[in-house]
């Protein structure tokens, strides 16, 4: 028997090789490697580093139900060598395995990034045997034990965040007990074994139409954490269970049994499984934001926009709603502009006269609309020391397209020999040239002859498991079409570099790291009512970085001043999508939107840098109170929103500070109105809002 055990970034892992040539990954958190708590009636047998399922393959031992366990090949792979180096970005992992029957071999990655306690992990599988294997399902990260330190039972210490997501309910965390959701304590410790599964998936292009693609569980006992993202733009699935007396983590893309997932993989062939990143940190989930808040910087394309956070004003909610014409946009310019916004964007109909939405994709700007030509409007954006942008739905034609029967069929996601449809809209696929060539062509037409710099990239869509047309199954054509969009935009992005696209998928669909290490933004919502947006704009910091989330701020055209601030409080931490009738604005309302985005500019070069925290905890659509904290140099900034609360005080605890001497000041608006007072040996800030629904903006100063 040999050992690894291994200590980076304040993560701790040990390895073991057995006497049967199998390596084990043993332990993966901050926490110290303690040998008792692998107590178990079958020992660290199941503690497997990677699990295959290949069609055809018998899976012996003790396995209930349909969770991915003692999978075939997987548990027979073992051990040929573990790799241990440094690269750019910092440490790097790669432990190789075979399998002599099906000539199967895994490499499994691990990059560590300097600094950061996550890491990326992904596999890698070659066929070096003479026969084709089908692949059933892939593992991406695999972690046994994820309950073993500390001494009371997972029902009790163990509480799991999942993150709903849904079309205006976007970034909905909910906290069980692995009890609440079915696995209870039935067993002696050292057996735990069920058909129970906790499965959290997702099929289809919509990647986060039900769940983010991450996942966060807490040890109270140990107060201790680990949390996850899947970084992929398709389908994919995780599932936590028990299994030999403890309870594991698995992270993975597709699969057959979930999302129609099948790759026949050919002699001298290598698939490879899509990213995931995992983490661990000492505290709770503000502590594990930390470190996922950080590592997503580390991975993300290196950009201007979130260097320097542009304003952007977008024509569409609570404004045009998707009715964009020359006499329209000219006044709508004006106020833009004068209220300070540095981008502004036009959003959907600008390319049809009457409805629009089974007609999209030739993306050609409507006559009748824009007298003119839609190049008067950009440069009218320009003139008024703005960058222009437009609203896109590239992915997608719509079935009263002239083109979409000009094409052929593999154009499309076919499925039984039919095209596939959805609302009205049919699936483009990014696999074939042709469509590369057709969406370059629109892009670069955008740019060089209508002056566009910024594009709001929408998908309104869900085509479901896939595609037939040069697959082995739906979900592998699905995969193959998600990593093609994924290149080509790769190369839009390498083409032009300053150009700015938004991800937007009816809001916040496709929260993902897949398209967000490329996208320098992301649209959270469609959300159409102002006071429940709060809670997004307080969530959305557990999704996406601060500086690359998009929140709407809509004034209303009948509104007091209290509306139009709240408002503005919604966007001020993260990146402000200005819209609302400006035009309709009195000007001591509009006083607050220009008030609003000059204070913007003078705190968005901390945003870019800082870290969120949640004095109330992650908000939920019912709370009275709401409230979002930024954490930067020496400085903080706590938004806190009332929502109808009977109260009107409320005290914010700020551990992090707790001892401090605090400067607090109202930063937004500066007529504040409102009482505040810090409380240096609790750490808390009580803020009293005398008005049932209103917002603010508090700065905190102190030395660090």
């Amino acid at each position: 028997m040999k050992r690894w055990e291994i200590t980076e970034n304040n993560i701790n892992l040990v390895w073991e090789i057995t006497d049967e040539n199998e390596i084990k990954l043993l332990h993966f958190s901050v926490l110290d490697f303690e040998e008792e708590n692998l107590e178990s009636d079958t020992g660290v047998q199941s503690f497997y580093p990677v699990e295959i399922l290949v069609s055809g393959q018998d899976r012996v031992g003790e396995r209930h139900g349909s969770k991915y366990i003692q999978t075939s090949p997987g548990y027979r792979m073992k051990y040929v060598d573990f790799k241990d180096y440094r690269n750019e970005k910092g440490r790097k992992l790669e432990i190789i395995t075979n399998d002599d029957i099906t000539g199967i071999e895994c490499v499994s990655h691990m990059q560590f990034y300097d600094g950061i306690s996550v890491v990326r992990s992904w596999t890698e599988v070659v066929n070096k045997g003479q026969e084709a294997q089908g692949l059933e399902y892939v593992s991406s990260f695999v972690l046994n034990g994820i309950d073993k330190e500390g001494m009371t039972d997972f029902d009790d210490k163990m509480e799991l965040w999942i993150p709903h997501n849904g079309w205006q309910k976007e970034l909905c965390w909910q906290k069980y007990s692995l009890r609440e959701l079915g696995l209870s304590v039935t067993q002696p410790k050292i057996m735990h074994r069920s058909s129970k599964a906790i499965e959290i998936s997702n099929t289809g292009n919509w990647s986060a139409k039900e769940y983010i693609p991450m996942g966060y569980v807490h040890n109270r006992e140990m107060n201790s954490s680990l949390f996850w993202q899947i970084e992929h733009n398709g389908s994919w699935y995780w599932e936590m269970s028990d299994q030999d007396g403890h309870v594991y983590l698995k992270l993975s893309g597709p699969t057959e049994h979930h999302n129609h997932w099948w790759k026949n993989l050919k002699p001298g062939e290598t698939f490879v499984t899509v990213p995931v990143s995992v983490g661990s940190a000492a505290g709770g989930f503000d502590e594990a934001m930390d470190e996922l808040t950080k590592y997503r910087r580390a991975i993300r394309r290196v950009n201007d926009d979130n260097e320097k956070l542009a304003v952007i004003f977008n024509d569409y909610m609570n404004c045009l709603f998707g009715d964009p014409t020359t006499e329209k946009e000219k006044p709508l310019i004006d106020k833009a502009a004068e209220a300070g916004c540095e981008y502004y964007c036009m959003d959907c109909g600008w390319y049809s006269e009457g409805y629009w939405w089974d007609g999209v994709g030739e993306w050609l700007p409507c006559e009748k609309r824009f007298p003119g030509g839609i190049r008067e409007v950009m440069d009218y954006v320009r003139s008024k020391g703005m960058i222009p942008g437009v609203w896109l739905e590239l992915e997608v034609m719509g079935i009263k397209c002239p083109k979409a029967d000009r094409v052929p069929d593999d154009w499309y996601f076919m499925r039984h020999g039919k095209k596939v449809y959805d609302r009205s809209r049919y699936q483009l696929d990014f696999r074939n040239p042709a469509v590369i060539e057709h969406a370059t062509e629109v892009i670069d037409r955008l740019v060089n002859e209508y002056g566009v710099g910024y594009i709001k990239m929408d998908y309104n869509i869900e085509p479901g498991i896939g595609t037939e047309i040069n697959a082995d199954s739906f979900g592998d054509g699905l995969l193959g079409h998600n990593r093609a969009y994924l290149e080509w935009l790769d190369g839009i992005f390498k083409k032009y570099p300053d150009l700015i696209i938004e991800n937007c998928s009816s809001g916040g669909l496709r929260m993902d790291y897949a398209m967000l290490s490329r996208y320098s933004i992301q649209s959270t919502s469609d959300q159409e009512d102002y006071v429940r947006y709060a809670t997004i704009s307080a969530n959305a910091p557990s999704a996406v970085t601060p500086e690359q989330a998009a929140i709407w701020s809509y004034p209303l055209t009948e509104g007091d001043n209290e509306e139009v601030i709240y408002n503005m409080v919604n966007a001020l931490l993260l990146r402000i999508h200005q819209s609302g009738h400006l035009v309709n604005l009195n000007p001591e309302r509009m006083g607050y939107v220009q008030e609003a985005l000059d204070y913007y500019k003078q705190i968005r070069q901390d945003i870019k840098h800082a870290l969120p925290y949640w004095p109330l905890g992650i908000s939920q659509y019912t709370d009275p109170w709401v409230s979002l904290g930024l954490k930067a140099d020496g400085r903080d900034y706590i938004a806190v929103w009332r929502r109808d609360s009977q109260e009107d005080i409320i005290s914010l605890p700020v551990k992090h500070l707790k001892g401090k001497d605090v400067k607090v000041k109202c930063g937004y608006p500066q007529k504040c109105e409102v009482g505040f007072h810090w409380n240096k040996e609790a750490g808390e800030l009580s803020v009293k809002l005398p008005a049932r629904v209103s917002a603010r903006l508090f700065e905190l100063s102190y030395e660090k």
